[in-house]
């Protein structure tokens, strides 16, 4: 099939032209590439000599050094930051930041608001924490009482804490104390890493309010694997990123135009509201130019046992980045929890769980590899519901009477399956009753059916997807090799070249990375308008929430796109329309500025409080 622009479906994308984007399919990218290399040669290139003394030398590590190279991580995290503060300022963030020289701290003697409202904050603005701390919140603090902390108890606790995990094997102790920690400076690979326990609250700067246009130092917001040190390709790989981040920053005013243009400033809207519509409808059409190297500000609190699992997984992972990250973290974290984190220093527990981690995923990577390497990928569409239960409706009719009766749960899913659909709806709509919005959510019968949904989407899409929590998700490398989406908007703006010009420079580096031998940091040069493939699996209970959320209209096009067609399927494809009517807040409205009617509330709201 032939897309706009006389592009040809050849490969693994969808073969249909997307109302608000296109689907640029792997045949353009592969033609562009050095030597106009076909897609089977391509392969051939990947499956060959450099992967097969890879997968040798790493098949060839005992346990013995990869946990050295665990525990031991090469510096690969910026060990300090670009950002420099005054005497005076760093004698004010002393008491309540663990240091004021390096991309992780924890936060402590502050009011549980105060540090909510700080990374709230941290989402939407450029600034640091410690920075926004000075600009915005110190003041509100009383000078003349400075925090004090207070040792009391701590050495009996820490002993107790230990004598009843090593006694009896609580683990429970250690959900009962947390901490907040920034990561500041962290590549949106590690981003992943570090948002995906369910049990921890996290906050990630926003690339729709926030132009990754700044240059601390000269240089843009990208984080260079420490893999590259000496490898010929460092020099490649900086080079394309620039220019991605280049183009980026260069087509950022003439996209505001272009949306001036074609949205005009309605009378009753403010300057700065449609200011601020307008920067975010640019940035979130410009995103897709950026790699995923590129650096981000994550806020995390979480508890002592959240946290615990956390830098286990992290000290296991394959990249530097990520594991000279958990050293960071552990440091800091053992300045206000770390009675809750000493199993990770004992090599009988800690260190032989991370040999586990490690051991385990290289070990079944070996076993999975004759079985799916060669196996050519069937083409799907972006959403694909992939399993439910077709008594699904039953057995949450059944679950919704179980707590309103004295009856044993099979009779129920009897007296249910000899009810009318019509009965059946019935009882569902008493049981959701009058919701007045997307808040109101019913009982926990709703989590009796569930939905798996196989999802090919872009990385930005996928970035905000992937932080819901109360649901299995997971995702496969990174790859260039799915094609990329492209907004409407690129080509009419004028941006297309540049556009595809950044595609196809981002193709390249991906394939010279992984065909270097480098295949693990090559996701790294992938900018964020490719496709990653994923999957959720939820009950009916948070599909109600991912859907009603992320198809309200303020959010970015392609997440509405994925959760719209989430909705249609639970109705269409599961045939369970009961449950797609109880969810009543998901819009399949189409929007064109995504943020006008929410900016619009935010300034109702602050004159009100005039």
């Amino acid at each position: 099939m032939v897309l706009p622009g006389g592009l040809r479906v050849r490969s693994r994308v969808l073969a249909e032209d997307i109302d608000h984007r296109h689907i640029v399919p792997l045949g353009y990218r592969l033609a562009l590439l050095e030597a106009a290399r076909s897609s089977r040669r391509c392969r051939a290139s990947l499956s060959g000599e450099p992967f097969a003394r890879l997968r040798a030398t790493r098949s060839a590590e005992s346990l013995a050094l990869q946990s050295a190279r665990y525990n031991n991580p090469t510096v690969a995290f910026p060990a300090s930051i670009a950002e420099t503060f005054t005497p005076e300022e760093t004698r004010a963030l002393d008491p309540y930041f663990t240091n004021t020289d390096r991309a992780v701290f924890v936060l402590r003697n502050l009011p549980e608001t105060v540090k909510g409202a700080l990374f709230a904050r941290y989402s939407r603005s450029n600034k640091s924490v410690r920075r926004l701390f000075l600009d915005e919140f110190l003041g509100q603090l009383q000078a003349d009482t400075p925090p004090r902390t207070s040792t009391v108890g701590t050495e009996r606790a820490d002993r107790l804490y230990a004598r009843v995990l090593s006694e009896y094997g609580d683990d429970s102790v250690a959900q009962l104390g947390g901490a907040h920690i920034a990561c500041e400076g962290v590549s949106n690979i590690l981003t992943k890493v570090l948002e995906r326990g369910r049990l921890m609250a996290y906050l990630e700067q926003s690339t729709r309010y926030v132009a990754y246009t700044d240059r601390p130092n000269g240089q843009w917001k990208y984080h260079v694997p420490a893999e590259l040190e000496g490898s010929s390709l460092r020099v490649t790989y900086v080079r394309t990123l620039d220019a991605a981040f280049e183009a980026y920053a260069r087509w950022i005013p003439r996209m505001e135009q272009h949306f001036r243009e074609r949205y005009p400033k309605a009378p009753d809207d403010s300057d700065a509201v449609y200011r601020s519509v307008i920067r975010a409808k640019a940035l979130d059409t410009l995103r897709g130019l950026l790699p995923a190297a590129t650096t981000s500000n994550v806020g995390l609190f979480g508890t002592g046992q959240a946290f615990e699992a956390l830098l286990l997984r992290m000290f296991a992972h394959p990249l530097e980045e990520v594991r000279a990250c958990a050293q960071e973290m552990l440091t800091e974290l053992r300045h206000v929890i770390p009675a809750f984190l000493a199993r990770l220093d004992q090599p009988n527990r800690g260190g032989r769980w991370i040999e586990y981690l490690a051991a385990t995923r290289q070990a079944f990577a070996a076993a999975a590899d004759g079985y799916v390497t060669d196996a050519e990928a069937e083409p799907r569409d972006e959403v694909t519901l992939t399993d439910f239960d077709r008594d699904g409706e039953t057995k949450v009719v059944a679950a919704a009477l179980y707590a309103a009766s004295a009856l044993p749960d099979d009779q129920l899913q009897r007296i249910a399956r000899r009810m009318s659909a019509g009965d059946r709806a019935a009882l569902l709509a008493a049981y959701i009753g009058d919701r007045a919005n997307r808040r109101h959510k019913p009982g926990r019968a709703f989590e009796r059916t569930s939905y798996r949904f196989d999802i090919l989407a872009d990385y930005g899409a996928f970035r905000d997807l992937q932080r819901h929590r109360l649901l299995t998700i997971e995702w496969q490398p990174l790859t260039t090799r799915h094609g990329y989406v492209e907004p409407v908007a690129i080509e009419e703006a004028g941006a297309l070249s540049d556009w595809r010009r950044v595609m196809d420079q981002s193709a390249e580096l991906f394939e010279q990375l992984a065909a270097g031998g480098l295949e693990p940091i090559a996701p790294y040069a992938v900018v964020m308008a490719y496709r990653v493939r994923f999957y959720m699996e939820m009950n009916a209970r948070e599909a109600m929430h991912v859907i009603e959320l992320r198809t309200s209209p303020q959010g970015h096009p392609s997440y509405r796109r994925i959760c719209q067609l989430m909705h249609n399927a639970i109705a269409e494809v599961a045939g369970h329309r009961a449950i797609a009517a109880a969810m009543r807040f998901a819009d399949h409205s189409e929007v064109e500025l995504e943020r006008l009617q929410a900016e619009r509330a935010m300034e109702q709201k602050r004159q009100s409080r005039r």
